[in-house]
């Protein structure tokens, strides 16, 4: 009797084992089903010449972009094919194509459950948020240069540019030396993949920090004579601003008011403030994840926390990232994720469709509020509201010096247009004067979003 009692036992605990092991398998597949098929599906994805796949790439009206059947057909327009380099590769297959690999499976028909992808005459199809006619525009006005500009619609999460440069036409991709200076780091998405020194832009995060920690701020002032002295070190402003209170200051990019203002703050509050609004994130959306900004005091001196404050020292910023902060000063401190892919379908079944949600509350919305209306004080009274498109906006410029070479020309903001809420970043390497050299290329850029918006 004992014996059979063991034996049963034993066959009851074999059976759960297997049990268990078949739960294990069977969540594993539900999880793991389209990786696990991944070398199949992004092959048929990426593969120029395979036969079997169709699928088709448009822009948020409709306009085509790109199509995938026997090879890869682009768009007509030189000037979009390059703008959408980053996005949708070249027929070398040198670029990362991040939404094809993301997405595959939709476009391909893939069954999660059999394993399989669907046969016969079937088509995929991508619509994506951004616009063609935006995208030409930005690649235009950018003249070649290398930068960044990106758009997006803080209340919905579309994003409408995002044009990275250098950039070269898809359909006939060059034999490529990295080495060459026209080619410098041409494989990186740098709206996603790249970070900057922000320069005076970051002056914004100083200010964030100082309107919410420093009780008086804004019935105080502050002397510039051009210059400020900290440990033996000057700190050299752009000009002579005389007194200033902080709107002036942030107007005038003063270094001297905000290097007194980052010391005043201290090292612990400055970097707090820069964490707490996304610098130091990474954004995560349709297979992207952002490059992270970067703010380290940590056993850092006077000079260096005087030199973060103004946007120096080891600021970094991801283009990406920051325009989204610009959406959140918009739109009273909460903006929508940015996104890229609005739909995929295929066989004129819907396999996927955008969700966007929104950030966490970068700033209380009082504070976000004032920094609107000091950036949209620097738009009136210093950058020039006919660069703006008529559009109701605030802005702030940056140069940022690289220590060597040219310095980059930084410009970021928002429009509070109720029909055009849309936050921007433009990035000029070796651009100089971030507004001077910014300016003119925004212009083009918000001009085409207007006529887009309004199509």
């Amino acid at each position: 009797m004992n014996k059979l009692s063991k034996r049963a036992w034993l066959t009851m605990v074999l059976a759960l084992v297997l049990l268990g092991g078949l739960v294990v398998i069977l969540v594993q597949y539900g999880v793991n089903a389209s990786k696990w098929a991944a070398y199949r599906s992004v092959a048929l994805a990426d593969t120029p010449d395979y036969g079997g796949d169709k699928y088709t790439i448009l822009d948020r009206s409709g306009v085509f972009l790109m199509e995938k059947d026997q090879g890869r057909t682009y768009s007509d327009d030189p000037a979009l094919r390059k703008a959408m380099l980053h996005v949708l590769g070249d027929n070398r297959l040198q670029i990362q194509r991040v939404i094809l690999e993301e997405y595959s499976d939709d476009l391909m028909g893939y069954d999660r459950f059999s394993g399989s992808f669907a046969a016969g005459n079937k088509e995929g199809q991508m619509q994506l948020t951004l616009s063609a006619r935006v995208q030409a525009a930005a690649q235009d006005a950018l003249e070649g240069k290398k930068g960044v500009v990106g758009v997006y619609n803080y209340r919905t999460g579309e994003i409408l540019c995002m044009v990275s440069s250098p950039n070269y036409d898809p359909t006939d991709p060059p034999a490529i030396d990295e080495e060459a200076p026209e080619f410098e780091a041409v494989f990186v998405n740098r709206f996603t993949g790249a970070s900057y020194i922000p320069g005076s832009v970051f002056k914004i995060v100083t200010a964030a920090a100082a309107l919410e920690e420093i009780g008086d701020i804004e019935s105080r002032s502050f002397l510039c004579q051009g210059q400020l002295e900290v440990d033996g070190e000057r700190i050299v402003c752009n000009g002579v601003h005389g007194e200033v209170d902080l709107q002036e200051a942030l107007c005038r990019s003063c270094n001297v008011a905000f290097a007194q203002i980052a010391l005043e703050l201290g090292a612990d509050t400055l970097t707090d403030y820069a964490k707490r609004l996304g610098i130091c994130d990474s954004l995560s959306f349709d297979g992207y994840d952002t490059r992270k900004g970067n703010i380290d005091l940590k056993d850092a001196g006077h000079q260096s926390i005087a030199w973060a404050g103004i946007g120096q020292y080891n600021d970094l910023i991801n283009p990406c990232q920051f325009m989204t902060l610009m959406g959140a000063i918009a739109n009273g401190g909460i903006a929508a994720e940015p996104y890229l892919v609005q739909q995929v379908t295929y066989d004129d079944s819907i396999r996927y469709e955008a969700k966007p949600g929104n950030t966490y509350r970068l700033l209380p919305e009082a504070a976000a509020d004032r920094l609107a209306e000091m950036m949209h004080y620097a738009v009136v009274n210093n950058y020039g509201e006919w660069y703006f498109s008529g559009l109701y906006a605030g802005a702030k410029s940056g140069t940022a010096e690289q220590g060597e070479g040219d310095n980059d020309a930084l410009f970021a903001g928002f429009a509070q247009d109720p029909d055009y809420p849309l936050a921007f970043i433009v990035i000029v390497e070796g651009g100089g004067a971030g507004s001077s050299t910014c300016t003119p290329i925004l212009k083009q850029v918000l001009d085409s979003c207007v006529v887009e918006l309004d199509s």
